[in-house]
């Protein structure tokens, strides 16, 4: 099963780049598929790739089921 996480952008990078954070995990990811990210705003993320921006109460519910699954440990809901 493949998932698609939302993730909090902490930095804009160039290239079409960001830095985002799970859980005290920092990546880096594409934005190449999606437009006006900005600092704070969350995306989906899915093998490198940001896929659309989703605002924050959705970010957090969605996090939380994850957690209840038991797909994510409790401390990456934040």
């Amino acid at each position: 099963m493949c998932l698609a996480l939302p993730a909090l952008v902490t930095e804009l990078l160039p290239d079409d780049s960001a830095k985002v954070e799970l859980g005290g995990i920092a990546k880096t990811v594409s934005l190449a598929l999606v437009s006006d990210v900005k600092v704070g705003d969350y995306v989906i993320v899915h093998v490198g790739y940001a896929l659309s921006v989703i605002d924050p109460e959705e970010a957090a519910r969605t996090l939380e089921l994850f957690a209840e699954m038991g797909e994510l440990s409790p401390e990456m809901v934040g």
